[in-house]
């Protein structure tokens, strides 16, 4: 799948998650994904947990963060 395809599993709705990043519109959010993913459950544990979601909508989520933290510039400040 491409980039471009996976990325449009992300969608954002002011009627959805006020307003969060989702999965193809559920109620399941990027970041609840993420915070999963960073306590240590599995990709195999969240799409046993949540049936709905596919491997490509994990993937989606991960490549999702990884183009936000792209866009952040962050300056070192010296002491």
């Amino acid at each position: 799948m491409n980039k471009q395809a996976l990325l449009e599993r992300i969608t954002v709705s002011s009627d959805v998650m006020v307003g969060k990043p989702t999965v193809r519109g559920m109620r399941i959010t990027v970041e609840q994904l993420l915070k999963a993913l960073a306590a240590g459950v599995t990709v195999p544990q969240l799409l046993e947990d949540y049936p709905e979601l596919t491997p490509e909508d994990i993937q989606a989520v991960l490549l999702y963060a990884a183009e936000l933290v792209e866009e952040i510039t962050v300056f070192a400040v010296s002491d």
